[in-house]
Protein backbone atom coordinates (compact mmCIF):
# COMPACT_ATOMS: atom_id res chain seq x y z
CA UNK A 1 0.00 0.00 0.00
CA UNK A 2 2.73 2.45 0.46
CA UNK A 3 4.80 1.27 -2.11
CA UNK A 4 1.84 2.05 -4.28
CA UNK A 5 1.36 5.34 -2.65
CA UNK A 6 4.59 6.33 -3.11
CA UNK A 7 4.53 5.60 -6.88
CA UNK A 8 1.75 7.75 -6.82
CA UNK A 9 3.36 10.95 -5.76
CA UNK A 10 6.22 9.94 -8.01
CA UNK A 11 4.16 10.29 -11.33
CA UNK A 12 2.49 13.47 -9.91
CA UNK A 13 5.85 14.65 -9.24
CA UNK A 14 7.28 13.59 -13.06
CA UNK A 15 4.18 14.99 -14.52
CA UNK A 16 4.99 18.38 -12.69
CA UNK A 17 8.29 18.40 -13.98
CA UNK A 18 7.67 17.66 -17.10
CA UNK A 19 4.69 20.34 -17.45
CA UNK A 20 5.87 23.05 -15.52
CA UNK A 21 7.89 25.25 -17.49
CA UNK A 22 4.74 26.12 -19.41
CA UNK A 23 2.98 26.35 -16.54
CA UNK A 24 4.86 28.74 -13.91
CA UNK A 25 4.42 31.90 -15.39
CA UNK A 26 0.50 32.20 -15.64
CA UNK A 27 0.31 33.74 -12.48
CA UNK A 28 2.70 36.54 -13.19
CA UNK A 29 0.74 37.25 -16.62
CA UNK A 30 -2.33 37.09 -14.75
CA UNK A 31 -0.96 39.99 -12.21
CA UNK A 32 0.19 41.82 -14.99
CA UNK A 33 -3.23 42.50 -16.51
CA UNK A 34 -4.65 43.39 -13.11
CA UNK A 35 -1.29 46.01 -13.01
CA UNK A 36 -2.59 46.85 -16.80
CA UNK A 37 -6.26 47.48 -15.71
CA UNK A 38 -5.14 49.93 -13.27
CA UNK A 39 -2.74 52.10 -15.52
CA UNK A 40 -5.68 52.51 -17.74
CA UNK A 41 -7.22 56.12 -18.16
CA UNK A 42 -9.98 57.54 -18.13
CA UNK A 43 -11.86 54.49 -17.56
CA UNK A 44 -15.14 55.89 -16.33
CA UNK A 45 -16.02 55.94 -13.07
CA UNK A 46 -13.08 53.30 -11.98
CA UNK A 47 -9.65 53.49 -9.88
CA UNK A 48 -6.69 54.55 -12.32
CA UNK A 49 -3.10 55.85 -11.74
CA UNK A 50 -4.29 59.25 -12.03
CA UNK A 51 -7.75 59.29 -9.99
CA UNK A 52 -9.80 57.34 -7.37
CA UNK A 53 -12.89 57.48 -9.73
CA UNK A 54 -16.55 56.89 -7.70
CA UNK A 55 -14.29 55.74 -4.79
CA UNK A 56 -12.91 57.36 -1.21
CA UNK A 57 -12.00 53.59 -0.15
CA UNK A 58 -9.45 52.86 -2.56
CA UNK A 59 -6.60 53.91 -5.00
CA UNK A 60 -3.96 52.95 -7.16
CA UNK A 61 -1.88 51.67 -4.65
CA UNK A 62 -4.73 49.58 -2.76
CA UNK A 63 -5.11 47.86 -6.43
CA UNK A 64 -1.34 47.14 -7.04
CA UNK A 65 -0.86 45.56 -3.39
CA UNK A 66 -3.92 43.40 -4.18
CA UNK A 67 -2.32 42.50 -7.50
CA UNK A 68 1.07 41.46 -5.70
CA UNK A 69 -1.27 40.09 -2.56
CA UNK A 70 -3.35 37.19 -5.62
CA UNK A 71 -0.61 36.76 -7.59
CA UNK A 72 0.99 33.60 -6.08
CA UNK A 73 -2.84 32.21 -5.50
CA UNK A 74 -3.38 33.19 -9.49
CA UNK A 75 -0.26 30.42 -10.05
CA UNK A 76 -1.44 27.82 -7.80
CA UNK A 77 -4.93 28.38 -9.49
CA UNK A 78 -2.61 27.83 -12.66
CA UNK A 79 -0.89 24.67 -11.33
CA UNK A 80 -3.74 22.90 -10.09
CA UNK A 81 -5.58 22.93 -12.87
CA UNK A 82 -2.53 21.77 -14.63
CA UNK A 83 -2.76 18.82 -12.08
CA UNK A 84 -6.51 18.39 -13.34
CA UNK A 85 -8.00 19.54 -9.39
CA UNK A 86 -11.92 19.56 -9.58
CA UNK A 87 -13.78 22.79 -8.68
CA UNK A 88 -13.67 22.12 -4.82
CA UNK A 89 -9.70 22.74 -4.78
CA UNK A 90 -10.12 25.74 -6.73
CA UNK A 91 -12.77 27.27 -4.66
CA UNK A 92 -10.34 26.44 -1.66
CA UNK A 93 -7.48 28.78 -3.40
CA UNK A 94 -9.78 31.23 -4.39
CA UNK A 95 -11.19 31.96 -0.58
CA UNK A 96 -7.32 31.85 0.46
CA UNK A 97 -6.54 34.11 -2.02
CA UNK A 98 -9.73 36.75 -0.99
CA UNK A 99 -7.93 36.94 2.31
CA UNK A 100 -4.73 37.48 1.01
CA UNK A 101 -6.55 40.30 -0.66
CA UNK A 102 -8.34 41.44 2.41
CA UNK A 103 -4.99 41.32 4.42
CA UNK A 104 -3.52 43.39 1.85
CA UNK A 105 -6.05 46.26 1.35
CA UNK A 106 -7.33 46.47 4.99
CA UNK A 107 -10.86 44.99 4.31
CA UNK A 108 -11.12 46.63 0.94
CA UNK A 109 -12.74 44.29 -2.00
CA UNK A 110 -10.84 45.32 -4.49
CA UNK A 111 -10.71 42.31 -6.80
CA UNK A 112 -12.95 39.32 -5.54
CA UNK A 113 -14.16 39.30 -9.33
CA UNK A 114 -11.32 39.19 -10.62
CA UNK A 115 -10.48 36.06 -8.17
CA UNK A 116 -12.94 34.18 -9.53
CA UNK A 117 -13.65 35.19 -13.36
CA UNK A 118 -9.15 35.27 -14.45
CA UNK A 119 -8.77 32.56 -11.32
CA UNK A 120 -10.71 30.47 -13.68
CA UNK A 121 -9.06 31.45 -16.77
CA UNK A 122 -5.68 30.78 -15.28
CA UNK A 123 -6.64 27.06 -14.05
CA UNK A 124 -8.16 27.07 -17.60
CA UNK A 125 -4.53 27.72 -18.89
CA UNK A 126 -2.78 25.44 -16.11
CA UNK A 127 -5.04 22.41 -17.85
CA UNK A 128 -4.17 23.69 -21.29
CA UNK A 129 -0.48 24.07 -20.46
CA UNK A 130 -0.79 20.42 -18.93
CA UNK A 131 -2.16 18.39 -21.98
CA UNK A 132 -5.28 17.49 -20.11
CA UNK A 133 -7.21 19.43 -23.15
CA UNK A 134 -6.59 20.53 -27.12
CA UNK A 135 -4.24 23.34 -26.71
CA UNK A 136 -6.21 24.78 -29.58
CA UNK A 137 -9.49 25.43 -27.65
CA UNK A 138 -9.98 28.81 -26.19
CA UNK A 139 -9.58 29.01 -22.64
CA UNK A 140 -13.46 30.68 -22.13
CA UNK A 141 -14.06 26.60 -23.23
CA UNK A 142 -12.08 24.88 -21.25
CA UNK A 143 -13.71 26.72 -18.32
CA UNK A 144 -16.96 25.75 -19.58
CA UNK A 145 -16.09 22.24 -19.98
CA UNK A 146 -14.24 21.48 -16.86
CA UNK A 147 -15.78 23.30 -14.55
CA UNK A 148 -19.44 24.86 -16.26
CA UNK A 149 -21.42 22.72 -14.01
CA UNK A 150 -19.55 23.02 -10.68
CA UNK A 151 -20.01 26.71 -10.99
CA UNK A 152 -23.57 27.26 -11.50
CA UNK A 153 -23.89 24.12 -8.19
CA UNK A 154 -21.39 26.10 -5.94
CA UNK A 155 -22.31 28.52 -2.88
CA UNK A 156 -24.10 31.39 -3.35
CA UNK A 157 -22.23 34.70 -1.56
CA UNK A 158 -26.00 35.55 0.15
CA UNK A 159 -24.83 39.37 1.54
CA UNK A 160 -22.57 40.26 -1.38
CA UNK A 161 -23.52 42.98 -3.42
CA UNK A 162 -23.59 40.87 -6.86
CA UNK A 163 -26.22 38.77 -5.32
CA UNK A 164 -28.32 41.32 -3.84
CA UNK A 165 -28.44 42.84 -7.21
CA UNK A 166 -29.08 39.35 -8.85
CA UNK A 167 -31.82 38.82 -6.61
CA UNK A 168 -33.29 41.89 -7.10
CA UNK A 169 -33.01 42.54 -11.27
CA UNK A 170 -32.58 38.75 -12.03
CA UNK A 171 -29.12 40.18 -13.65
CA UNK A 172 -27.02 36.96 -14.43
CA UNK A 173 -23.44 37.80 -12.97
CA UNK A 174 -20.25 36.41 -13.13
CA UNK A 175 -21.23 33.35 -12.40
CA UNK A 176 -23.41 32.68 -15.83
CA UNK A 177 -20.64 34.61 -16.96
CA UNK A 178 -17.93 32.01 -16.13
CA UNK A 179 -19.81 29.43 -16.59
CA UNK A 180 -20.66 30.03 -20.57
CA UNK A 181 -16.78 30.60 -20.89
CA UNK A 182 -16.84 34.47 -20.60
CA UNK A 183 -18.92 35.38 -23.25
CA UNK A 184 -18.23 39.39 -22.77
CA UNK A 185 -14.62 38.66 -23.28
CA UNK A 186 -14.87 36.71 -26.35
CA UNK A 187 -17.40 38.31 -28.24
CA UNK A 188 -17.01 41.81 -26.93
CA UNK A 189 -13.65 42.88 -24.78
CA UNK A 190 -11.15 40.79 -26.78
CA UNK A 191 -12.36 42.00 -30.37
CA UNK A 192 -12.45 45.36 -29.25
CA UNK A 193 -8.95 45.50 -27.66
CA UNK A 194 -7.51 43.67 -30.67
CA UNK A 195 -9.45 46.15 -33.68
CA UNK A 196 -7.85 49.17 -31.38
CA UNK A 197 -4.81 47.50 -31.45
CA UNK A 198 -4.69 47.24 -35.17
CA UNK A 199 -5.54 51.40 -35.92
CA UNK A 200 -3.37 52.78 -32.60
CA UNK A 201 -0.58 49.70 -32.70
CA UNK A 202 1.88 52.14 -30.47
CA UNK A 203 -0.73 53.21 -27.93
CA UNK A 204 -1.35 49.76 -25.71
CA UNK A 205 -3.44 52.38 -23.14
CA UNK A 206 -5.64 53.54 -25.34
CA UNK A 207 -6.50 49.60 -26.86
CA UNK A 208 -7.25 49.06 -23.66
CA UNK A 209 -9.66 52.26 -23.26
CA UNK A 210 -10.97 51.29 -25.99
CA UNK A 211 -12.23 47.28 -24.76
CA UNK A 212 -12.88 49.29 -21.36
CA UNK A 213 -15.49 51.23 -22.73
CA UNK A 214 -16.93 48.48 -24.96
CA UNK A 215 -17.44 46.47 -22.39
CA UNK A 216 -19.34 49.24 -20.47
CA UNK A 217 -21.72 49.54 -23.35
CA UNK A 218 -23.04 46.03 -23.30
CA UNK A 219 -22.41 44.55 -20.07
CA UNK A 220 -25.28 44.00 -17.33
CA UNK A 221 -22.57 45.40 -14.56
CA UNK A 222 -24.32 44.13 -10.95
CA UNK A 223 -21.63 46.87 -10.33
CA UNK A 224 -23.34 49.64 -11.95
CA UNK A 225 -27.02 47.95 -11.05
CA UNK A 226 -26.13 48.06 -6.62
CA UNK A 227 -24.99 51.80 -7.19
CA UNK A 228 -27.23 53.27 -9.48
CA UNK A 229 -30.52 50.80 -10.07
CA UNK A 230 -31.26 50.43 -13.58
CA UNK A 231 -31.05 54.03 -14.34
CA UNK A 232 -27.62 53.70 -13.92
CA UNK A 233 -26.91 51.24 -15.88
CA UNK A 234 -28.93 52.60 -18.61
CA UNK A 235 -27.12 56.07 -18.49
CA UNK A 236 -23.95 53.85 -18.37
CA UNK A 237 -24.69 51.70 -21.50
CA UNK A 238 -25.51 54.72 -23.32
CA UNK A 239 -22.58 57.23 -22.73
CA UNK A 240 -20.34 54.50 -23.35
CA UNK A 241 -21.84 53.39 -26.44
CA UNK A 242 -21.86 56.89 -27.80
CA UNK A 243 -18.00 57.19 -27.06
CA UNK A 244 -17.94 53.42 -29.24
CA UNK A 245 -19.88 54.71 -31.91
CA UNK A 246 -18.50 57.70 -32.23
CA UNK A 247 -15.49 56.32 -33.41
CA UNK A 248 -13.46 55.75 -29.82
CA UNK A 249 -9.99 55.66 -29.59
CA UNK A 250 -9.56 55.88 -33.04
CA UNK A 251 -10.58 59.57 -33.51
CA UNK A 252 -8.80 62.92 -32.73
CA UNK A 253 -9.23 64.48 -29.19
CA UNK A 254 -10.75 60.68 -27.65
CA UNK A 255 -9.33 61.48 -24.40
CA UNK A 256 -10.74 64.34 -24.14
CA UNK A 257 -13.88 62.83 -24.56
CA UNK A 258 -13.35 59.56 -22.46
CA UNK A 259 -12.77 61.92 -19.55
CA UNK A 260 -15.73 63.82 -20.06
CA UNK A 261 -17.81 60.27 -19.24
CA UNK A 262 -15.34 59.68 -16.75
CA UNK A 263 -16.23 62.57 -14.92
CA UNK A 264 -20.28 61.80 -15.60
CA UNK A 265 -19.64 58.60 -13.72
CA UNK A 266 -18.01 60.22 -11.27
CA UNK A 267 -20.61 62.59 -10.27
CA UNK A 268 -23.29 60.12 -10.42
CA UNK A 269 -21.07 57.68 -8.12
CA UNK A 270 -21.03 54.83 -10.71
CA UNK A 271 -18.60 52.36 -10.99
CA UNK A 272 -18.30 49.36 -13.46
CA UNK A 273 -16.42 47.32 -11.56
CA UNK A 274 -17.39 44.19 -13.46
CA UNK A 275 -16.38 45.80 -16.82
CA UNK A 276 -12.78 46.47 -15.11
CA UNK A 277 -12.34 42.72 -14.08
CA UNK A 278 -13.40 41.70 -17.58
CA UNK A 279 -10.65 43.92 -19.35
CA UNK A 280 -8.01 42.00 -17.14
CA UNK A 281 -9.48 38.64 -18.54
CA UNK A 282 -9.27 40.19 -22.05
CA UNK A 283 -5.58 41.19 -21.47
CA UNK A 284 -5.43 37.79 -19.99
CA UNK A 285 -6.92 35.79 -22.92
CA UNK A 286 -4.99 38.03 -25.35
CA UNK A 287 -1.78 37.38 -23.74
CA UNK A 288 -2.57 33.65 -24.28
CA UNK A 289 -4.55 33.16 -27.28
CA UNK A 290 -2.72 36.43 -29.68
CA UNK A 291 -1.18 35.53 -32.93
CA UNK A 292 2.41 34.02 -32.50
CA UNK A 293 3.90 36.81 -34.96
CA UNK A 294 1.92 39.69 -32.40
CA UNK A 295 2.84 37.96 -29.33
CA UNK A 296 6.86 38.26 -30.73
CA UNK A 297 5.73 42.10 -31.47
CA UNK A 298 4.69 42.59 -28.04
CA UNK A 299 7.43 40.94 -26.03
Amino acid sequence: MIATAARGVERTALRWAQIAPDVSAIGAVAADCLVKEIETWPKPGLVSHVDNGSHDDMDAGTFRRSAAAIGPYLQRLADAGALGCGMGRLRIIGLEAERAMFAATSGVNTHRGAIFGLGLLCAAAGARAGGLVDPRLPLGDVVTRLWGGSILEGPVLLHSHGSAVRRRFHAGGARIEAATGFPSVYRIGLPALRRAMSVVPHDTEAARVEACFALIASVEDTNLLHRGGLDGLRFAHDAAGHFIASGGVCVPAWRARAQSIHESFVARRLSPGGSADLLAMALFVDAHERPTSRRRMSS
